[in-house]
């Protein structure tokens, strides 16, 4: 059987982070003008995502995506050619117009426990970044033109590389939700 491939980033392994990584500058594709957007600290919840919203660079089968809070993301070049990929999505994710890549998606619904997060696309940063640790929405890869029939042996690279494929976020991010909401609604105090 060939390798499966997962994304780039993680098909040779998944690299460890860097102890301290305070953060870096994330570059779109585009040849000149490049749209630039400084992260002042490294991410969580590094994750792979087979959901058909992320940006996926070109090949790869999953998207890897982290989170940052919002208020250390800053747009520092060529922010006008931004622009909101659907105004309408929990996720604002701001594309470059020129070459389509998704520079970073803040949450701002309010009463959302993932308002004041950005997802963040690492590998357009360069190294350092935390280790992605899950696979999240494995199935919905099938959504965007993944045979039926390839998804037991990407489960199992994915397990191989120690992403624990899911068809929902992970535990800890399931809890941290699950949390927000039974406080929110009264159910649990504190």
């Amino acid at each position: 059987m060939a390798a499966v491939s997962i994304h780039p980033a993680v098909d040779g392994g998944v690299k460890p982070g860097k102890a301290g990584f305070a953060g870096a500058t994330l570059k779109c594709r585009c040849k000149t003008d490049a749209v630039e957007v400084e992260i002042g600290s490294d991410c969580v919840h590094n994750h792979v995502c087979g959901c058909t919203k992320c940006w996926k660079p070109a090949g790869a089968t999953f998207s890897q995506v982290a989170v940052v809070t919002s208020d250390k993301v800053k747009v520092t070049k060529n922010g006008g050619k931004l622009k909101v990929v659907n105004p309408d999505a929990l996720i604002q994710r701001y594309a470059c117009t020129g070459c389509g890549v998704h520079m970073h998606g803040p949450v701002v619904k309010p009463n959302h426990p993932f308002t004041g997060l950005t997802f963040i696309h690492t590998e357009l940063g360069g190294n350092g970044w935390a280790a992605p640790t899950f696979a999240a929405f494995v199935s919905s890869v099938i959504e965007g033109g993944t045979d039926p029939s390839k998804m037991d042996g990407i489960r199992a690279r994915l397990t191989e590389l120690h992403l624990t494929p899911s068809d929902a976020l992970s535990t800890g991010l399931m809890d941290f939700i699950a949390t927000f909401t039974a406080k929110a609604s009264g159910v649990l105090k504190g």
